[in-house]
């Protein structure tokens, strides 16, 4: 009884299992096209939407596209149309050779429910080649003694194509001695065979020239042409015989490369000369001539490079061989290559989801991939697996797909990433498998907030920096997902002191990528570092968020030019003097040019150089001290006064410099330079007394017009002042006086103000100064001690030392 039941289970089993292949079949049926080589790009193939059952809008909504299984992509599907098109001109010959059909499969998936279809186009073949020999001329030695009726195997002509449009037939021009034969193989392949009909005579004629004609019968007839040259010999009886017909030989595709393949022998029965036997490949159009190499002494078969099953399985050659005088006979080579493991499973992944949320039912698909093995018979069969401990499994679609899917309820709080191996071995011995990592993240709540990698980021940006400038990234990762893993940065708070700016007048950061822009270009001078906190925000609810402090460093550039210290430039607009007695020795300190930079490190390192000087020879500037010392004694013909110019320059790139012009006056006192000065007048001339006396009357007519004005200014103020009287007196019969009269007065003192000349008159007028200062309404008249201290005139002892031709200057003041 319970092997009954078991029995009827077992076909209800096989029952189930036809049903189910019924219809998977029915399901997946392949869809099939057919075009012809050498369509132009963009051609129609097929209505892939009204095949597929789908509507236009239904192949771009889900997401249909093209999955090739080759390395290369030949079709393209327009989503618009909802045809299938070819993306280039398409070479049969090229992609099949001479393979009698020529498909191309690919698959169509359909993203939105991942379902899959297989498509074959069939390439038809067109008269695109024409026949064509493989030299354009043969040549023939034939003995005068060759009796009529004997065949002479001529070279074939090579044609891509196939069928009709492939070779069909030979003719011959006509001639006198020869007719042409064509034979059949057993394949179906035609070849060509001289026959002599009359017998050659060597004296007659000793050499026939004919040509041989190869066609097709494709649409159009094409055709090529090669010359035969038939040399006529007067001794050579027998031509090389071969030992067998057809030399065939199994070679698995593993063979390293100069591997001897097999020896063709032929014989002669001839002697001498007549007997050695040379052996030569036919070569025809395509890839054995760089394949295989033929010893043409021993006859040994060779392979030049590695053969490859997956390439081509069988290859076929014709060996020829030939004596001394040219007699010559033809076999054939078949060489057979054995496929052997060599390619491990490749798997091409599809379509993959890297994220599951926790609550998705058995049997959602995470990826969908295809397997295929280059190797044949069980050398390509694979079998693929994934472990048994993982809640997933693996389910076989049409074509080699697979997907992998969801077996049972999963939960992150166990488990919350999966990384799956796949493992696609194949029946080969030794049997070759390939692993591929699939990695699965588990969705959840938003239970992590944003982290930083560093607990704290420093950023170093050069200072005068563009305004609007990248100057750092912060990245900060979120293992969440989706929403709660989208990260926006916002900027806190930095070190900036009450009274500056705003940060947001500083900086600013990009919400999105983290980016810090420079708003405004920052100063080593004024402020060296800048301290700021960055949150990380995510987008989940509720919001969690983090922060990190980051430090921007302003380094510093060469952007200030040195600052002279001393000698400082005076104030009253004569030049600095220092003192040098006559007697100073060679390296005596004259003085020190003092100067800083406000820059730092080497953009501040500072260096002193003399330029100009009145004796070039007589003074020297410490390179890096800047003390100004004499090289060597003074000579009585050195001038009295020895004006320099020094450069103080500093090691920036590039470097700034200040100059500044340091006087040096020859003599031991100053008393002294007062002598010196005074036994050296300058030389008065017409011109320079004419310009002073000039500039008198200018200071008096500016002082009568001056004075002209004010006593003008105070008739108009009496003026309006009695007239005020007037039309009081009217109004007011008590008489008296009112305060507005004080009033009147006080304004009318108001415009009496004191205006101080100053003229400086030298003897040399182009130094004569006029001045006038800003009035003082403050102060209605001036003293006359106030007056008198204005003409004291200071007289400091480097205002002296003006020059040879400079004299001592007096002062002028005129008061009204």
């Amino acid at each position: 009884m319970v092997s009954w039941q078991k029995h009827q289970d077992g076909r209800g089993r096989i029952l189930l299992c036809f049903l189910l292949g019924l219809l998977w079949d029915t399901l997946t049926a392949q869809i099939r096209y057919s075009i012809p080589e050498e369509m132009e790009k963009g051609s129609f193939v097929g209505d892939i939407a009204k095949d597929l059952g789908l509507e236009l809008q239904e192949l771009s909504e889900r997401g249909a596209h093209i999955v090739s299984r080759g390395k290369k992509q030949h079709f393209a599907l327009s989503v618009r149309s909802g045809s299938l098109i070819t993306v280039e001109r398409i070479d049969r010959e090229e992609l099949c050779s001479q393979r009698v059909q020529c498909l191309l499969n690919f698959n169509i998936l359909i993203e939105h429910n991942l379902n899959i279809y297989s498509v074959e186009v069939e390439i038809t073949d067109v008269n695109d080649n024409a026949p064509r020999f493989r030299a354009e001329e043969l040549e023939l030695k034939i003995s005068e003694t060759t009796t009529p009726g004997t065949q002479f195997i001529l070279e074939s002509a090579y044609d891509p194509d196939l069928g009709m449009n492939s070779v069909q037939g030979y003719e011959l021009s006509p001639n006198h001695h020869f007719s042409l034969q064509v034979q059949s193989r057993p394949e179906g392949v035609k070849y060509p065979e001289l026959v002599l009909e009359r017998p050659l005579d060597w004296e007659e004629e000793p050499v026939h020239h004919f040509m041989l004609i190869a066609w097709d019968r494709g649409e159009p007839v094409r055709s090529g042409t090669a010359r035969i040259r038939v040399t006529v010999l007067d001794a050579n009886d027998n031509a090389p015989v071969f030992t067998q017909p057809i030399y065939t030989v199994n070679v698995p595709e593993n063979v390293p490369q100069g591997t001897v393949l097999l020896i063709v022998n032929a014989t002669d029965a001839d002697e001498g000369i007549n007997s050695q036997v040379r052996y030569f490949l036919v070569k025809i159009p395509g890839k054995n001539s760089e394949i295989f190499q033929l010893n043409s002494v021993t006859g040994e078969l060779l392979t030049l490079q590695n053969l490859d099953y997956e390439d081509a399985e069988f290859h076929e050659m014709e060996v020829e061989a030939q004596d001394g005088l040219g007699l010559r006979s033809r076999a054939k080579i078949h060489v057979t290559v054995v496929d052997v493991n060599d390619n491990a499973p490749e798997v091409t992944i599809t379509s993959v989801t890297s994220s599951i949320p926790e609550n998705a039912p058995p049997g959602t698909i995470i990826t969908l991939f295809h397997v295929h093995d280059r190797d044949s018979g069980k050398n390509g069969q694979v079998l693929c697996s994934i472990p048994d401990d993982l809640p997933f499994k693996l389910e076989k679609k049409v074509d080699n797909y697979h997907s992998l899917v969801t077996d049972r309820a999963l939960d992150r709080e166990q488990v919350s990433e999966y990384n799956i191996t796949v493992t696609a071995v194949d029946f080969g011995g030794p049997p070759l498998s390939t692993d591929t990592h699939i990695f699965l993240h588990v969705a959840d709540i938003n239970d992590n907030p944003p982290t930083f990698s560093q607990s704290a980021y420093s950023a170093y940006i050069q200072e005068n920096n563009p305004r609007g400038a990248s100057i750092y990234s912060l990245t900060a990762h979120d293992p969440d997902s989706q929403e709660n893993a989208l990260v926006t940065y916002s900027l806190v708070d930095s070190n900036l002191p009450l009274e500056a700016p705003p940060l947001s007048s500083y900086v600013s950061i990009n919400s999105e990528t983290g980016v810090l822009y420079a708003l405004c270009s920052f100063d080593y001078e004024q402020s060296q570092e800048l301290q700021l906190r960055v949150t990380a925000r995510d987008s989940g609810d509720p919001p969690l968020s983090s922060n990190v402090s980051l430090t921007l460093f302003i380094l510093d550039q060469n952007d200030n030019a040195p600052e002279i210290l001393y000698p400082a430039f005076p104030t009253d607009g004569s030049s600095g003097v220092e003192l040098a007695p006559r007697s100073a020795e060679p390296g005596y300190l004259v003085t020190k040019v003092v100067a800083v930079d406000a820059d730092s490190g080497q953009n501040a390192w500072l260096s002193y150089h003399l330029l100009k000087a009145t004796e070039p020879r007589l003074f020297s500037v410490g390179l890096h001290s800047g003390e100004i010392r004499t090289v060597r004694a003074f000579l009585d013909k050195d001038a009295l006064k020895q004006n320099l110019l020094v450069a103080v320059t500093d090691n920036g790139e590039p470097p700034l410099s200040a100059t500044i012009s340091v006087t040096v006056a020859v003599a031991d006192s100053i008393p002294e330079i007062l002598s010196d000065l005074s036994s050296h007048p300058a030389p008065e001339s017409q011109d320079d007394s004419l310009l002073t006396f000039y500039l008198v009357i200018a200071v008096a007519v500016v002082s009568c017009l001056f004075f002209t004005f004010i006593v003008l200014l105070l008739a108009l103020r009496l003026r309006k002042w009695w007239m005020l009287q007037v039309v009081q007196s009217a109004a007011d019969h008590v008489g008296g006086v009112s305060s507005s009269q004080f009033l009147g007065i006080d304004g009318v003192r108001a415009f009496l103000q004191t205006y101080s000349h100053e003229v400086s008159l030298t003897m040399d007028s182009r130094k004569s100064q006029l001045i006038f200062p800003q009035p003082n309404y403050a102060d209605t008249l001036i003293s006359q001690q106030s007056c008198e201290h204005k003409k004291e005139s200071p007289f400091p002892a480097q205002s002296l030392l003006q020059g040879k031709d400079e004299q001592t200057s007096f002062q002028v003041n005129f008061v009204l």
